[in-house]
């Protein structure tokens, strides 16, 4: 094993690990992106520049700056805490080491057993270029289409779940969510 694929993978265990325990969920957005940045990196020492790239491009610049937008904007109030996980009681820290043992006494075996086979001949012509010149090119309304239905998507999101505050409400609603925003009917 090579030093950068033991950072690269050591990086990646430890900051999942530190997102899982973190009590502050914006601290544990931000060791997820860690953790995909380490992802990224992996894929691209393992030869896999398209994964690699489209990892840092997707993950690290869209998901995580939609992760971390959802969770400044439906933040309640500024003096509330971030601290949504419950305390972890002695009854989930052993279910959780007995999943762990499970997985990895299924997982453990099959690796080692498989057999690595080795192809000959060239491999996938196909490269980061000439996918990005179909992404850019005869697919490029599918990319956009699939862009306005993410935008379109987070919007709709942030609008059930933003609070309903006192400016919100005209003086004759006495209350309700943020779904019955439209459907209210001023009263005659």
């Amino acid at each position: 094993m090579s030093l950068a694929f033991l950072v690269l993978a050591l990086v990646c265990v430890v900051t999942a690990s530190a997102a899982m325990i973190s009590r502050n969920l914006i601290h544990s957005a931000l060791l997820l992106v860690l953790t995909w940045v380490g992802l990224a990196g992996l894929y691209l020492w393992a030869g896999a520049d398209f994964a690699g790239f489209s990892q840092a491009i997707v993950y690290v610049g869209g998901v995580s700056m939609v992760v971390l937008f959802a969770v400044l904007l439906t933040r309640r109030q500024r003096d509330e805490p971030l601290v949504l996980i419950p305390e972890a009681g002695v009854g989930r820290v052993v279910a959780g080491l007995a999943a762990t043992f499970w997985v990895g006494a299924l997982l453990v075996p099959a690796v080692v057993v498989a057999p690595l086979v080795q192809r000959e001949g060239a491999g996938p012509t196909l490269t980061v270029k000439r996918i990005g010149e179909l992404l850019a090119g005869p697919h490029l309304v599918a990319v956009l289409v699939v862009g306005v239905i993410l935008t379109v998507s987070l919007i709709g999101a942030l609008y059930l779940a933003a609070p309903v505050t006192a400016e919100d409400q005209p003086e004759w609603d006495n209350g309700g969510t943020a779904r019955d925003r439209g459907n209210q009917e001023e009263p005659s």
